[in-house]
């Protein structure tokens, strides 16, 4: 029989999460900036993101269930944060479209992909343990991956058209998926609230 997943586990997975997500956002970030790509833009910001809500995770886990309540419903606002600096970027782009280079949007989306999945896997077994926490780091991790995958496609259009839409349209659609994970995360917060009321 299987034992539940220990504190000090989770605490060894977030710390893993933690780091690997700074890393790989300077990373991304660099390349971001250096090929003019919205959808790394906006993946290199979600890595830090991911990072600052594991952060959160660590110090909040021996917290109260109202106490992580309350975390849980700051980071479904912090979700939201990636998907705003992707609006304000694809907006620019708008304004001068030019596609960015399709080969090293391609190979950083390849690394971001098998980052995010290293840390969801990590991030797996503890779904479901402390509640809208884990849960957020989860649902990131997971909607991350499923993000890297359409970067990828992303650039193997770009390469055949030369166009910038691809790479405008996945950054848009990391947006939403940041969107759905925050609404996510927010209701299951309320319902740790309301299970934390006397």
């Amino acid at each position: 029989m299987s034992s539940a997943p220990s504190g000090e586990g989770l605490n060894r997975a977030v710390r893993f999460v933690v780091f690997a997500n700074l890393g790989y956002f300077g990373v991304e970030f660099a390349v971001a900036t250096a090929i003019g790509s919205v959808s790394l833009f906006a993946d290199s910001i979600d890595f830090l993101e991911d990072a600052s809500v594991n952060l959160l995770i660590l110090l909040a886990l021996r917290w109260s269930l109202a106490a992580r309540a309350r975390v849980g419903m700051v980071l479904a606002g912090m979700l939201l944060i990636p998907g705003l600096a992707t609006l304000w970027m694809a907006w620019e782009k708008f304004n001068a479209p030019s596609p960015p280079e399709p080969v090293w949007l391609s190979l950083t989306g390849l690394g971001a992909l098998v980052v995010n999945l290293a840390c969801a896997f990590t991030l797996a077994r503890f779904r479901h343990h402390s509640g809208s926490l884990t849960k957020a780091a989860f649902l990131s991790a997971r909607n991350d991956a499923f993000a890297n995958v359409g970067i990828i496609v992303a650039g193997l259009i770009t390469a055949v058209t030369r166009s910038a839409w691809p790479d405008i349209i996945v950054g848009l659609a990391i947006a939403a998926m940041n969107a759905d994970a925050a609404r996510d995360v927010w209701k299951a917060a309320r319902k740790e609230r309301r299970e934390a009321s006397p």
